[in-house]
């Protein structure tokens, strides 16, 4: 397996992965090509295996009320036929290992137990506008004090 930055070349392939992986949604799906249609700042990178695209991995701007405060882990998938193998976590302890990911708090509305495997903890603030009471909430290297609602990119915004 190797992991590579995402490339237009395999936009296709990451929208195919994505709809295979959330087989009841279109909302990761249409997420994430509004932001490739919308030309958004997003890291993204792929697990490929002999020539196949079998996981994704992205990060977006998050936002307080003066700018931005670190980046949302989302969406994290996975080719169901590779699932349980390990492929989402190293592809996840990779992103993670990224200059421009390690310099920034990481959040990420998901499962709690998978995530706190890789040092996230449970967020009390910032407040998540899609999570009530912050059950799914987690975050990393996160020192906010002052409460506030947690912003992201428009493109979250089009398919809730």
């Amino acid at each position: 397996m190797k992991i590579r930055k995402l490339t237009p070349e395999n936009y296709d392939k990451a929208s195919a992965l994505l709809r295979q992986a959330f087989p009841r949604s279109t909302y990761e799906v249409q997420l994430v090509e509004n932001f490739h249609n919308n030309g958004t700042d997003v890291y993204e990178w792929v697990a490929i295996h002999i020539n196949r695209v079998i996981a994704y991995i992205a990060f977006s701007k998050a936002y307080d009320d003066t700018g931005v405060c670190g980046l949302h882990l989302a969406p994290l998938a996975v080719k169901p036929e590779f699932q349980r193998q390990g492929v989402g976590s190293e592809l996840l302890r990779f992103a993670l290992r990224q200059d421009v990911i390690k310099a920034n708090t990481i959040f990420v509305l998901g499962a709690v137990g998978f995530y706190q495997r890789f040092a996230f903890e449970p967020c009390v603030t910032p407040v998540c506008p899609f999570d009530k009471n912050n059950a799914h909430f987690l975050s990393l290297r996160n020192e906010a004090s002052s409460q506030f609602t947690v912003g992201y990119e428009p493109e979250f915004y089009e398919g809730a």
